[in-house]
């Protein structure tokens, strides 16, 4: 069958195996909104240039929102043999109005500026919903943070026992993590908000048009000052596909902290029956499945950035066919990244912070033997590095007594440097707000930490 966009080119009809493999519908057809909502505004463009007539424009527009209807109610019939949603529209389009108003829709567009537009548009809107929900998980986090400023429990690092901090100072960690993803999609957004429409093909057109008038209807605040770039520059798909691999980075982390705490070896954390899975062999189980799927589609997410990123790298200017591979990838991503943090978001919102097993853990791995070390510095003026070796030896002596540091009752019998204000540094409570620098883990600076998340929300 001889396919009728370019039939007056070719003498001979494309192979039956060629019109299957290079169809592209079953991915773009979720387009069919954007490329509806780009004809409404490239329409509107040719009539304000006087390249349509007011009558065309309103029967092209009528047809358009026809079509839209047709497609939400499922009336829609997708043909593989349209190759893509943009034929699909535009014959369905002259099938409604005939094809001497049809036809005339596609004047001073190509499907290559028209595809780049359609997909921008569609990651404009990927970017402020996932703003969105990143900023309903911040607040449920800031909601955890304003009880348990007081809660404490050990830090790690190399997962070795640390420092005691408080599960307030933990999980606000990971809020000023999904602050920075928001700033990341902010950045990104500003960089996607020029429209390639009325680019063409590659070259520009030499019909009259204005651009300018098409993007502002399209709330793209300029165009692509370079038409060969304005169709070839997938960097806004890319973009997504980083700052959303990144967002996983962060959320893979924290599922795998949930997987961990909520375990018996730490019983931090209670996750909800809700978000739990059972074993179909041991009766006993309460899994963390939903941790461990969002910690395994972060390989997948990671997978489509590769992707694109391979499909990218040397293509020559301008559009390639390489380039309808670049959807698949982002749908993907965005649709994972939609559902995990919905679900992540309603899973840490019931979940239970365990204060008794937290507290019994920081009488474990002496996690006061650096305040101990301060207190030299500070009260006796011993240099950090011999203050660390003293208190090396306090913890050496605590080891062979099989006791943590904060159990020993008298530190002077263990060295005459220590005097009984010393004592103090063996509490948890003044651990915890013995921190003075910015950003610490003190009451105090937990709650200016609070206010600078509620600031960055309230300015959404």
């Amino acid at each position: 069958m001889k396919n009728e966009m370019w039939s007056g080119r070719f003498s001979a009809a494309s192979d039956k195996l060629l019109e299957e493999f290079n169809v592209s519908l079953h991915v773009d057809k979720f387009l069919f909104q954007e490329d509806i909502q780009g004809s409404i505004a490239h329409a509107s463009m040719l009539e304000n240039c006087g390249i349509l007539t007011k009558e065309e424009l309103k029967a092209i527009v009528k047809a358009l929102n026809q079509i839209k209807l047709e497609i939400e109610q499922g009336q829609f019939i997708f043909d593989l043999k349209d190759e893509d949603i943009h034929m699909a529209i535009e014959k369905r389009l002259s099938q409604i109005i005939g094809s001497e108003i049809g036809g005339k829709l596609h004047t001073a567009r190509s499907r290559n500026d028209q595809v780049a537009t359609d997909f921008k548009l569609y990651t404009k809107k990927a970017h402020v919903d996932l703003i969105l929900l990143l900023k309903e998980l911040i607040q449920t986090i800031l909601s955890h943070a304003k009880i348990h400023k007081n809660t404490i429990m050990p830090s790690f690092t190399h997962l070795q026992h640390a420092q005691i901090v408080s599960f307030s100072f933990y999980i606000l960690a990971y809020a000023f993590m999904f602050m920075r993803d928001i700033k990341r999609l902010q950045n990104s957004l500003e960089l996607a908000d020029f429209s390639p429409l009325g680019s063409c093909a590659c070259a520009g057109t030499s019909y009259k048009t204005d651009r300018n008038f098409s993007a502002k209807i399209l709330g793209f605040k300029n165009i692509m000052p370079n038409a060969m770039d304005g169709v070839s520059d997938r960097d806004f798909a890319l973009d997504l596909l980083y700052d959303i691999a990144l967002i996983f980075t962060h959320t893979s982390r924290l599922c795998e902290e949930m997987i961990l705490f909520s375990s018996s070896e730490f019983g931090f954390l209670s996750i909800s029956d809700s978000f739990s899975t059972g074993s179909s062999i041991m009766p006993q189980k309460k899994n963390p499945d939903v941790c461990e799927l969002i910690r395994g589609k972060t390989g997948r997410v990671y997978g489509n950035l590769i992707s694109l990123l391979t499909t990218m790298k040397a293509l020559p200017l301008a559009y390639n066919k390489d380039m309808q591979e670049d959807k698949e990838a982002l749908f993907d991503s965005v649709k994972t990244a939609k559902e995990s943090l919905i679900i992540l978001n309603a899973l840490l919102k019931e979940v239970q912070v365990n204060k008794e097993n937290m507290a019994q853990a920081c009488k474990k791995g002496h996690l006061l033997a650096t305040d101990l070390a301060d207190y030299l510095v500070n009260e006796k003026n011993i240099p950090f590095r011999k203050a660390h070796f003293i208190v090396g030896s306090v913890v050496a002596q605590a080891e062979k007594d099989k006791i943590d540091i904060s159990q020993i009752k008298d530190l002077s019998k263990i060295n005459p440097i220590f005097d009984q204000k010393a004592m103090k540094c063996l509490n948890f409570e003044h651990s915890l707000n013995a921190k003075q620098s910015e950003g610490s883990s003190s009451v105090a600076s937990v709650e200016k930490q609070i206010q600078i998340l509620e600031n960055f929300i309230a300015s959404l």
